[in-house]
């Protein structure tokens, strides 16, 4: 249960890029009484007293320091300094002391570096930018480094890849402390996919597809979304797209960085969530609305992509009193 509020706090240093901080501010800064929920009190904190400057001509004056920084609830390293100099010994200090009190430690980018010098990251599984995944190895030989995730979840330290999937690890967290329809509220407002899989890849070899591709695997993707609850095929997906079933796969590969299959079972997954929030409908019922062929099966993926089972996942985050929503129609 979260408290009321719970206090999130991010680091702000002299010479950062604006983006992830402002990612942050944007998910956990702006009140969002529409919700109905109890939001989060964010303090941006300095690592450093007085302005900080930023990357393209912009200034920012904090107005927490470290130690606001280490009592938070949530602590947030968006990015270090230098991730080839030493993690100043102070922002080491706090993000020790705050996870032995129980604090949740997060990092973004190049802020594993932080994570792993106050070796909060030692035997963990970790990530960061792909381009830093082989210097944080070398520098870090105890952490397990997994370079092509978006983030990775360890439940009291959380780790993401970096530039535009931090909007991928906020949600994340929102989504972990409110539920899924708080978190896909919160996407709606801003415009963004409400849920990436923390294992989906990080790099995708063709950053722009071919605008053919582009349409092709968008009608695909359409008529998978409307027709998640009965059995899909990769023919059927190709037929759709116009495409051979090889060519078809390797233009969906291109454009979303994970093959058709899995994305289906993730996209089943996701709108099972709802059901188990909102509802009381036994499990076996919800994996059958959502297009599983068995129970287990359902199980078995939820546990994979969400790290709990369906049953915990909905005693965590049932709503009170509980609704039933209308299963979606085969």
């Amino acid at each position: 249960m979260m408290r009321n509020p719970h206090r999130v706090g991010v680091l702000a240093f002299d010479g950062m890029a604006p983006f992830e901080l402002s990612a942050v501010v944007e998910v956990f800064g702006l009140p969002r009484p529409e919700l109905g929920v109890p939001w989060y009190e964010l303090r941006v904190c300095g690592l450093t007293p007085g302005p900080l400057r930023m990357v393209g001509g912009l200034s920012v004056t904090p107005d927490h320091g470290l130690a606001d920084f280490a009592s938070a609830d949530t602590l947030i390293v968006v990015a270090v300094p230098d991730v080839r100099g030493t993690v100043p010994a102070a922002l080491v200090d706090a993000l020790r002391a705050a996870h032995q009190r129980g604090a949740r430690v997060v990092s973004n980018c190049s802020g594993a570096f932080a994570l792993a010098a106050a070796g909060l990251l030692d035997g963990r599984a970790a990530t960061t930018h792909w381009l830093y995944a082989d210097l944080l190895r070398r520098r870090y030989p105890a952490v397990d480094v997994t370079p092509d995730v978006l983030y990775v979840d360890g439940d009291d330290v959380i780790t993401g890849a970096g530039s535009a999937s931090v909007l991928d690890l906020c949600l994340h967290l929102v989504r972990k402390d409110h539920g899924a329809r708080v978190a896909n509220a919160v996407a709606r407002r801003l415009v963004v996919p409400p849920h990436r899989d923390g294992g989906q890849a990080q790099f995708v070899a063709s950053a722009v597809p071919e605008p053919a591709a582009d349409d092709a695997v968008g009608r695909a993707m359409e008529h998978a979304l409307a027709n998640l609850t009965r059995p899909l095929t990769i023919a059927e997906l190709a037929r759709v797209a116009c495409l051979a079933p090889r060519t078809f796969i390797r233009h969906f590969n291109r454009q979303t960085g994970t093959s058709p299959l899995r994305w289906i079972v993730h996209q089943r997954i996701m709108a099972s969530l709802p059901l188990l929030e909102e509802g009381s409908t036994p499990v076996e019922k919800v994996a059958a609305a959502v297009g599983f062929d068995s129970p287990a099966t359902f199980r078995h993926h939820f546990t994979r992509i969400m790290c709990t089972s369906p049953s915990a996942y909905r005693t965590t985050f049932r709503t009170d009193p509980p609704a039933t929503p209308a299963l979606p129609r085969a």
